[in-house]
C-alpha cells in the first residue's frame, strides 16, 4: 500500500482510525435494471498527526454524483446563517457575493444578495459562500487555495462544514464516504487556512446534521477582528478529543452496532407482518444500507426527492429508488427515515403518513 500523504500539509505521519473495508461508490447509483455486482473500494478514514486533519485515505472511484434535492431544512438553515451573518455587520461595505458550489444541492446566493450585494458567477467575490463544498476537494490545500484567490481584498468567506465533533459523538460512522475528502476540527481548518494566508474571524453553531459550523474567514493580512467564538470552538474541538485519535477510533466501535441495529429493526418487521419502505436515498444511506448487506427482502424500495435517482437503486444492493408518489401508493406500514433532519419536512409534506415514520439510525451513543 503506498504511503498516505495528508491532503492538507502533506505530512506522512497519522494513522487509520475507521475503516470500512472495501464499499461501493456511494455516488454509483446504477439503474435499477442492473443487476450488478458493483464495484467496490477501499473505504478508510485517515488521521494526520501534523495538522489533525480527518481525512479520505484514498478514493479510487470516477463517478459523477447525482446532484441532490435541497432539503428544506438545509434553505432554513442557510436562511438563519445569513442573517446571523448580517447581522455580525459581514455584509456592512460588501458589493459582490459569489459561491463554490456543492452536489448537495441548493446554492445560497439568492438569499445573500438579498443583504444587498451583486452576484458574481466567476472572479473575485467581498463575500464568498462555501456551504459543504470543501469537502469534496481531493487536495484540500488546492482547494482552500482557489478559494483565497476568489477572495477580494477586505472580503469574507463563509464556510460551512459538518462538524467532526458531531460525527464522533453520534457514532455516524456512515459520514465516511468516496469523494467527502475532510472531515473538520477548527484544530484541522485553522492550519489548513493559515497555509492560503487565511484566518477565522467568527464561528456559528448549528443543529443541521447534528452538529454544523459555519465560520468567516478573512485574509491575515487584512487585519480583521476576532471574536472569542473561535477560541471558544477551538476550546471545545480540544476539550472532545478532535486532536486524539484514540477518540476518532471509536467510530469503528459503532459500525457492528449501527449494521446489527439496521437488520435487526427490518427482520423483526417482517416477522411481525408489517411492510417497511424506506426515504432518503442519500448516500449516509447507501454506506449504512450496503455494509448491511440489506436487499428487497428486508427494504422493498426507498423514496427520495430527488427525480435524478428514481428508476436506480441504492449502491451495492437490489433495493429500488422510487419517487415519493410510489412511496405513498404502496401504503406501508412502517417507513425508515435515513435523514432525520428531514422529518419536520416529510411530517408536513405526507400526512398520510403520520406515525409511520422511523429514525433509520439508533439513538447517538451515551459512552
Amino acid at each position: 500500500m503506498t504511503e498516505h500523504r495528508c491532503r492538507a500539509c502533506g505530512g506522512s505521519r497519522g494513522t487509520t482510525v475507521l475503516d470500512l473495508g472495501e464499499q461501493p461508490a456511494a455516488d454509483h447509483f446504477p439503474p435499477a435494471s442492473d443487476p450488478g455486482p458493483d464495484p467496490r473500494f477501499a473505504l478508510s478514514m485517515w488521521w494526520c498527526a501534523d495538522c489533525c486533519l480527518a481525512q479520505l485515505a484514498e478514493d479510487e472511484t470516477s463517478i459523477e454524483e447525482p446532484r441532490g434535492l435541497e432539503p428544506r431544512a438545509l434553505v432554513l438553515q442557510a436562511q438563519q446563517a445569513l442573517a446571523q451573518v448580517a447581522e455580525a455587520g459581514f455584509f456592512q461595505g460588501r458589493s459582490t457575493v459569489g459561491e463554490f458550489p456543492s452536489p448537495h444541492g441548493g446554492s445560497w446566493l439568492g438569499d445573500a444578495a438579498a443583504y444587498g450585494p451583486t452576484i458574481v458567477a466567476d472572479g473575485a467575490a467581498e463575500v464568498l459562500v462555501d456551504s459543504f463544498g470543501i469537502m469534496h476537494e481531493r487536495d484540500q490545500a488546492a482547494g482552500v487555495r482557489r478559494r483565497a484567490q476568489r477572495l477580494a481584498p477586505g472580503g469574507v468567506l463563509l464556510l460551512q462544514y459538518q462538524s467532526l465533533d458531531s460525527i464522533v459523538s453520534q457514532g455516524a460512522w456512515n459520514a465516511l464516504r468516496h469523494g467527502h475528502f475532510g472531515y473538520y476540527s477548527l484544530l484541522s481548518l485553522e492550519p489548513l487556512l493559515a497555509q492560503a494566508g487565511l484566518r477565522v474571524l467568527r464561528a456559528w453553531d448549528f443543529d443541521l446534521y447534528g452538529g454544523t459550523v459555519l465560520l468567516a474567514v478573512a485574509r491575515a493580512a487584512d487585519r480583521q477582528s476576532v471574536h472569542p467564538s473561535v477560541a471558544l470552538l477551538a476550546a471545545r474541538d480540544r476539550a472532545s478529543g478532535m486532536a486524539d485519535p484514540t477518540v476518532l477510533a471509536t467510530l469503528q466501535d459503532h459500525v457492528d452496532e449501527h449494521i446489527a441495529w439496521l437488520r435487526r429493526q427490518l427482520r423483526d418487521r417482517r416477522a411481525a407482518g408489517r411492510t417497511v419502505l424506506g426515504y432518503g436515498a442519500a448516500s449516509r444511506a447507501a454506506a449504512l444500507l450496503a455494509a448491511a448487506r440489506a436487499d428487497t427482502s428486508l427494504l422493498p424500495a426507498i423514496a427520495d426527492g430527488g427525480t435524478a435517482k428514481h428508476g436506480r437503486r441504492m449502491p451495492g444492493t437490489d433495493i429500488p429508488i422510487v419517487s415519493p408518489a410510489q412511496l405513498l401508493e404502496a401504503d406501508p406500514d412502517d417507513v425508515m427515515l435515513f435523514l432525520p433532519d428531514l422529518l419536520p419536512e416529510v411530517t408536513r409534506s405526507f400526512p398520510q403518513l403520520a406515525g409511520r415514520w422511523i429514525a433509520g439510525v439508533p439513538s447517538p451513543p451515551t459512552g
